[in-house]
């Protein structure tokens, strides 16, 4: 899960938190640090659990399930990326890529017309 996604969840969780609970927590930290998100999780499952806020509970489960650690993926799939299980070129730097890799017939119909 991209950095970016973690930092969204925590701050959407961390907004609820503070809300609902009065607890103000590190969004950044929560984000980055799986000890820090672990706790966070039990005390969020806790409020929720305490206080019927059922989606304090959601947003834990969201963030338990972003910290947890992906396999890295190989590096031909970081230079390339994978479309649909197909591994499938980067464009040229400048291409257009709306007729990357397509076919005569497929060309064709894009020339000097709206897609």
């Amino acid at each position: 899960m991209l950095n970016s996604e973690k930092l969204a969840i925590a701050a959407h969780l961390h907004v609820l938190l503070r809300r609902k609970t009065g607890r103000v927590t590190d969004t950044e930290w929560m984000a980055s640090n799986t000890e820090y998100a672990a706790e966070i999780v039990r005390f969020a499952r806790a409020s929720a659990e305490e206080d019927g806020h059922t989606d304090l509970a959601d947003w834990a489960a969201k963030l338990e399930l972003a910290m947890v650690p992906q396999p890295p993926r190989p590096v031909r799939d970081r230079l390339f990326g994978v479309v649909g299980g197909n591994t499938k070129p980067a464009p040229l730097p400048g291409a257009s890529d709306s007729l990357f890799g397509a076919t005569e017939s497929e060309a064709h119909r894009y020339v000097r017309g709206i897609r």
